[in-house]
């Protein structure tokens, strides 16, 4: 069992089905792992400074396939989330590319049906199931691990709100967290817990993004 590789990032690239792969060299050795594209788009391929990945291996049709993940906890969160029914590999990524892992956590552990189901794949069942099976489990994995309740920057209930109006005004789900992840860096924005500001502030942001 690989727990983590260590080493370059060489390259990353889609394949079908919204697959992103990472090629890491490791001592000359090129390992093709499928990371996360939340994670992919903060790396920088470089020969220079190291990437350190944590994996989980899967054997699939008789092939070896490399998952990789920024951190520990979320190389376990998706181990425990392909340990539910009808959960697979593609789904777990799905999720964790749609939320941010301790909104994942915690919107499993509030049992967030409608949360659950931003993400592609996921429909009304799965999600119930997912919070049936998970919902005592990452509450106690969370505590055992110290993970904070939700992330830094945007309250769940607040977030919520503006996640609806901006997908009401026609954004994607994508292109929403990209913009919220980018105006939580804002200490100032932090301090506001008016939905309207934060809307304000996600569309001019969003505007330049995407003209």
């Amino acid at each position: 069992m690989i727990s983590y590789l260590k080493g370059y990032p060489v390259s990353i690239w889609q394949r079908g089905n919204n697959r992103t792969l990472l090629t890491l060299e490791v001592q000359q050795v090129g390992y093709e792992v499928q990371v996360p594209a939340r994670w992919a788009n903060s790396i920088v391929p470089s020969t220079q400074e190291q990437l350190q990945v944590f994996t989980h291996q899967q054997v699939k049709d008789d092939q070896l396939v490399l998952y990789g993940f920024a951190t520990a906890a979320e190389r376990d969160l998706f181990r425990q989330l392909i340990a539910v029914s009808g959960i697979g590999a593609q789904m777990a990524i799905a999720l964790l590319d749609t939320l941010p892992l301790t909104d994942l956590v915690q919107t499993i552990v509030s049992g967030n049906v409608r949360r659950l189901t931003q993400t592609p794949g996921v429909g009304k069942k799965t999600a119930e199931r997912i919070i049936l099976e998970l919902k005592a489990k990452l509450s106690e994995w969370r505590r055992a691990t110290n993970l904070p309740e939700q992330s830094l920057g945007v309250a769940m209930q607040l977030q919520e709100e503006i996640e609806l109006t901006l997908l009401a005004i026609g954004y994607s789900q994508q292109e929403i967290q990209q913009a919220l992840s980018v105006l939580s860096q804002n200490p100032q924005l932090q301090q506001q817990t008016n939905p309207e500001d934060w809307i304000r502030e996600a569309i001019a942001w969003l505007s330049q993004q995407y003209p």
